[in-house]
């Protein structure tokens, strides 16, 4: 994705494009306060929030794999090894003395979800190539897997890579065009709603886009309230972004987020760990993956 500039509490660790150093730690008082009276302010609009960039990225993909079946297409934020920590924190196995966690505002980590890898639904926004649900059907997750992109030729190219990579023992992984801002939610959601929706960097695109609402709003404003409405009750939300910090990650979804209807809201569950760095005396991290989890409003 396209990095910002420094501001606030992020800035550029190294001169790489897409390398940064989000600070972690111990909130102030004054800190928190802030984080729940005020939003991130906007990211800069760019083209990598437009879908005739994704459309031109993914047409060239799906031209390539066609000619070598070997070569996928990207796999966003691999430099950090996003997908192996993601199946990690997901992972039934999962070990809770792995956390190297130190922020008393932070819930225990990982979080103790009730996710069944042979049962639960699993929807991936922004699915791009598929390669983060074909790493959990790959890791038996069996249920039902669901890829949704607003970019065809995305669905084209992950359709493309979901036939070379058919095995009799595995279920195959679905994947639908479906705009996640403006798709019909009935059309591609359980009743109930999905147990697990990702997300790796699909909200840091829609935040680069310069398109408004219908009440004015940039339209990531409202990323968190079609999260809500997909998600069944005590499902979960793994959203992974480079372009926001988890403090602000945190404000657009748990604070910033209004309740589906006045009865539910998302509530921060908990967070995967990177590999941290120091810069100028501060620790942080290079990219940020929260959890959240629908609740009902108390």
């Amino acid at each position: 994705m396209t990095p910002r500039c420094a501001c606030g509490n992020s800035f550029r660790f190294a001169t790489t494009e897409n390398f940064f150093l989000f600070p972690v730690g111990k909130k102030t008082a004054e800190e928190k306060k802030k984080m729940a009276e005020s939003k991130p302010a906007h990211l800069e609009p760019s083209k990598l929030g437009t879908k005739a960039y994704w459309d031109a990225l993914y047409t060239t993909e799906l031209t390539t794999h066609t000619s070598d079946p070997s070569l996928e297409g990207t796999v966003w934020f691999d430099d950090s090894d996003a997908e192996a920590k993601i199946l990690s924190y997901l992972s039934p196995n999962r070990n809770d003395s792995d956390s190297d966690n130190e922020d008393d505002d932070q819930p225990p980590n990982p979080h103790p979800h009730d996710l069944t890898p042979s049962t639960a639904s699993i929807l991936d926004l922004g699915c791009g190539n598929g390669s983060l649900l074909f790493s959990l059907r790959d890791d038996g997750w069996s249920g039902h897997l669901l890829g949704v992109d607003y970019s065809p030729h995305s669905i084209s190219l992950a359709k493309s890579i979901a036939q070379s990579r058919e095995n009799e023992d595995l279920k195959s992984v679905e994947f639908k065009v479906w705009d996640v801002l403006n798709g019909d939610i009935p059309s591609i959601s359980p009743p109930t709603g999905w147990d697990l929706v990702l997300d790796k960097g699909t909200f840091d695109a829609v935040s680069l886009s310069s398109e408004t609402d219908s009440l004015g709003r940039r339209i990531n404003e409202g990323y968190g309230e079609r999260v809500l409405q997909l998600l069944k009750t005590g499902g979960v939300f793994l959203v992974t972004s480079c372009n926001w910090t988890e403090t602000e990650l945190r404000t657009w979804f748990e604070t910033s987020t209004a309740p589906n209807d006045g009865k539910t809201k998302l509530k921060m569950a908990g967070r995967v760990d990177y590999p941290s760095f120091s810069f100028g005396g501060v620790k942080g991290q290079t990219i940020s993956t929260l959890c959240f989890e629908k609740v009902v409003v108390e």
